[in-house]
């Protein structure tokens, strides 16, 4: 019986021809979008995939992200697009699986799979009187090997400098030699434009086709919120039980081992709340009560050293208090002190995070905005809510799993909202507006993408300012290499300075060439910005890019 060929094959093949003509040497933005709504047809079309809320609502956040795209396509967005597409994905072909965290493993390990449901599709597969079968068995004993080998020569390259310039010069003349081949047999084709095709067919798989292993999702499919008691089964070694015996030794096997592990507690807990309260004493006083100038603060070690006990504090304080409110410790009539003592730790930990907040904002307020600056404020963020659920766990009786469950929904949905945000220009914009009060770090401000260009522009005289401030601060002679030989060399030719000058127009001409290399630097990048723009076609629509590409030429 002639077999006829599985309609996804077609699906993956357009699917391949599809990610090559949106994204071939074009930046992100309208393709995206494109791209989203071409995942989105294609997997609820697929009658085999079940449509579950979850994959609606995962459907939505990638959608709501590739339309931001086309507003603006920044760095953090296009990650925050592949999250929520691995998230789609693994809502898709697992359901049941309630943690955002877990549905982004399985979203990398369904893209993983992209290969193999080829395989799996293609063995199934005839066309006349020829069948795949035996040519995908040779494919896995060929595929397999080259993907070890080159995973492993990445690991010993980057770990051995002579051992990278060898396996550079040989991939190289692989390269070149299957390129003349393939440029041989196919004139008008192009290797990367069809290893673009293969991307966009892995992907297309991994969409359609459902891993077979669904063991990681079953075993938290089981998993709940709530603690429930259990009697304690002595056959079965558990390594929060051995870590108990380690603490309480026999006790921990006996009617009084809750007793003995409450007692333990209290201790631990009201020795750590002392310490913690020192810490948070030294910074009422130092800290929030102090009148100390500004001069001598050192705003960014205060900030480290305060982040640094503040991630060990947190960290410390969510093991210890999951460890003792992990079992049967909750339901002990004669646990309301070390409750109590988990609560007033928690509080202190959340009294240390103002703290670093504290920090921050002066570091803010004199220093002026970095995304390491506001990244200390998401972390402070991510700490709070943390620590508010690990109250709920010991108020209300919950498990670790709803500690991993809601604190990872939570990061999911402040990631998509921060994703929302222009923080490039956010942070210029700040930054030159506290100008008369801060030091504007140019280095720091040139960094940032092509959407600050007609902000930097506009602000090119405050920029050139801030560039003879510095030189004058800094050796100015470090800046003019050849002025000392100037003074002593009889070659003319070889003078960068004429020998007459004096110590103030040796100054003024390392400035002068400050201010020029900086002209040269920010006029460079807008003409660089405007050649690439013109490069690239209506797929590669941003609003953002369009808007800077319109007012830098409008001037």
């Amino acid at each position: 019986m002639k077999q006829k060929i599985d309609f996804q094959l077609y699906i993956m093949l357009a699917g391949g021809f599809i990610f090559q003509l949106l994204f071939w040497n074009e930046l992100f933005g309208l393709n995206l979008l494109l791209y989203s709504i071409f995942i989105l047809l294609v997997t609820f079309a697929n009658k085999q995939l079940p449509v579950s809320k979850s994959q609606v609502l995962a459907a939505l956040c990638h959608l709501a992200m590739a339309c931001y795209m086309v507003y603006n396509n920044s760095d953090l967005a296009i990650v925050t697009w592949v999250l929520t597409l691995l998230v789609f994905v693994g809502q898709t072909h697992f359901p049941l699986v309630k943690s955002t965290v877990t549905s982004i493993v399985l979203g990398v390990f369904q893209l993983i799979s992209g290969p193999y449901g080829i395989l799996t599709k293609l063995q199934a597969t005839k066309v006349g009187k020829i069948n795949f079968k035996p040519f995908t068995k040779l494919l896995k004993f060929v595929i397999i090997p080259i993907l070890l080998v080159m995973i492993f020569c990445s690991l010993y390259a980057n770990a051995n400098a002579i051992f990278a310039k060898y396996v550079f010069a040989i991939t190289h003349k692989i390269n070149v030699l299957f390129s003349n081949i393939f440029n041989f047999l196919f004139v008008d084709i192009s290797f990367a434009k069809c290893f673009m095709i293969l991307i966009g067919i892995l992907i297309t798989a991994a969409l359609l086709i459902s891993l077979r292993n669904k063991e990681l999702a079953e075993i938290e499919v089981t998993a709940t919120d709530d603690l429930i008691r259990k009697r304690r089964n002595r056959q079965i070694s558990e390594f929060l039980r051995d870590f108990r015996i380690l603490l309480a030794g026999n006790q921990a096997n006996k009617v009084l081992g809750l007793k003995t592990e409450n007692i333990i507690g209290i201790i631990s807990l009201a020795a750590l709340n002392l310490l913690l309260l020192l810490l948070n004493s030294i910074d009422i006083v130092n800290l929030w009560l102090s009148d100390q100038t500004v001069v001598i603060r050192d705003f960014s070690t205060e900030l480290h050293d305060g982040t640094n006990v503040l991630i060990v504090s947190i960290v410390i304080a969510m093991i210890i208090i999951v460890y003792f409110f992990s079992g049967n410790l909750n339901f002990y009539n004669r646990n309301k002190w070390i409750k109590l003592l988990a609560f007033i730790w928690i509080a202190q930990n959340i009294f240390l995070v103002a703290s670093v907040l504290h920090r921050d904002y002066d570091y803010i307020f004199y220093h002026g905005l970095t995304y390491k600056r506001i990244g200390v404020i998401v972390f402070a963020l991510l700490c709070l809510v943390g620590l508010s659920t690990v109250y709920i766990k010991v108020a209300k009786q919950k498990t670790v799993f709803y500690l991993y469950r809601v604190n990872a929904k939570v990061w999911y949905a402040l990631l998509l909202l921060f994703s929302f945000v222009n923080w490039d220009v956010l942070i210029v914009n700040y930054n030159f507006s506290k100008a008369e009060k801060i030091v504007i770090d140019v280095d720091h401000l040139m960094s940032f993408s092509d959407k600050t260009l007609p902000i930097l522009r506009e602000k090119r005289a405050v920029l050139i300012d801030e560039v003879a401030k510095r030189t004058q601060k800094d050796d100015y002679r470090t800046m003019l290499p050849t002025v000392e030989t100037a003074r002593t060399s009889s070659n003319a030719d070889t003078l960068a300075v004429p020998v007459e000058l004096s110590e103030n127009d040796l100054k003024n001409l390392a400035i002068k060439q400050a201010k020029d290399e900086f002209n040269r630097r920010l006029d460079g990048r807008i003409r660089r910005f405007l050649q690439d723009q013109k490069s690239r076609t209506w797929l590669s629509f941003s609003y953002l890019n369009f808007k800077t590409k319109d007012e830098l030429l409008k001037r």
